[in-house]
């Protein structure tokens, strides 16, 4: 194997936003912060959270309000 091209590994905690930390091994560095882990995501509890991240739904509704058809 050649000497130097590997990255760096380290020892990093997962820290989500609802609370949990997970240590794992990254190249990302020794702290990492995520929106969603599974201890939160709905898929993994079964349980349905809306989760709307700076106004996706808002900002998708203005920009194709303009090709919404008018009901009669």
């Amino acid at each position: 194997m050649k000497k130097d091209i590997h990255p760096k590994v380290f020892k990093a905690k997962i820290r989500c936003n609802c609370g949990a930390e997970i240590e794992a091994l990254s190249t990302k560095g020794e702290e990492v912060l995520v929106e969603i882990c599974s201890n939160c995501h709905p898929f993994y509890t079964g349980k349905q959270r809306f989760v709307d991240t700076a106004g996706r739904i808002d900002r998708f509704r203005k920009k194709y309000a303009k090709f919404e058809q008018p009901t009669a």
